[in-house]
């Protein structure tokens, strides 16, 4: 069954991220061009201490499709996705990262991949431009969640996602929950696919999160997650006459 998209909701956490916030609107507003749905971004404020802030009140005075969401003190990236999931407007949801490292240019292909039937389509950075340490990291942090989670998931890191928003709102909110999005969107029920992506190095700013602090807080995480899929409650109603 074919998806209809009438409007998609960009949901991107920012943290600190004043130097990159103008080129990645205009590389959104020009990956976007040739869309004929309509689209918002929501920027979501974390909580920065530099001038992000002032940089997304002036996108938005320009541009009524910025929306912006400003925490009162810093709550993490998982807080500020579930906040730009409230509040999105569109039925479908695209999430990326504020540091230009995912790239808005694939965006077009993901949501064509979504048309066809997927509630939810992952981006897969086939080269990714981080340091060698990091990478390691990152591929281990992934074979650990897969053995435990039992999946499939080729780079469940990768912030660039495409998602059902609906479902998506129905999904158990948590510290440490964008970490494990394939995971909680297909114990709703999702159809899942994967699409190669571009990913790009940071050119402005620094990494906001230390590796280790990554890898106990996933660690710490993952046993939840694995309890919700053995505990969790699914069925189907073959008939009612409920309405």
């Amino acid at each position: 069954m074919q998806n209809k998209i009438d409007k998609i909701s960009l949901i991107i956490p920012v943290y600190n991220e004043e130097e990159n916030l103008r080129d990645l609107y205009l590389e959104i507003t020009r990956s976007l061009s040739g869309l004929t749905c309509g689209w918002e971004m929501v920027l979501v404020d974390d909580g920065s201490s530099d001038g992000s802030l002032s940089v997304i009140r002036e996108l938005a005075a320009a541009d009524p499709r910025v929306r912006y969401i400003s925490f009162a003190r810093n709550c993490g990236q998982s807080a500020a996705f579930a906040a730009g999931f409230r509040f999105a407007g569109g039925d479908a949801v695209v999430t990326l990262d504020a540091d230009l490292q995912n790239d808005p240019a694939d965006i077009p292909a993901m949501l064509d991949v979504y048309e066809q039937g997927a509630d939810m389509v992952i981006g897969w950075r086939i080269r990714r431009r981080d340091s060698f340490v990091k990478r390691c990291a990152s591929r281990f942090a992934n074979w650990v969640r897969n053995r435990v989670s039992r999946e499939t998931v080729r780079d469940t890191g990768c912030s660039l996602k495409v998602m059902r928003t609906e479902m998506v709102r129905s999904i158990p909110m948590f510290t440490g929950m964008h970490r494990f999005l394939p995971t909680l969107m297909k114990l709703e029920g999702a159809r899942v696919a994967e699409v190669p992506v571009n990913h790009r190095p940071r050119s402005k700013g620094v990494s906001k999160y230390g590796i280790w602090d990554r890898a106990w807080a996933s660690a710490y995480d993952l046993l939840a997650v694995r309890w919700m899929q053995k505990r969790h409650i699914g069925y189907d109603v073959a008939d009612t006459n409920l309405k």
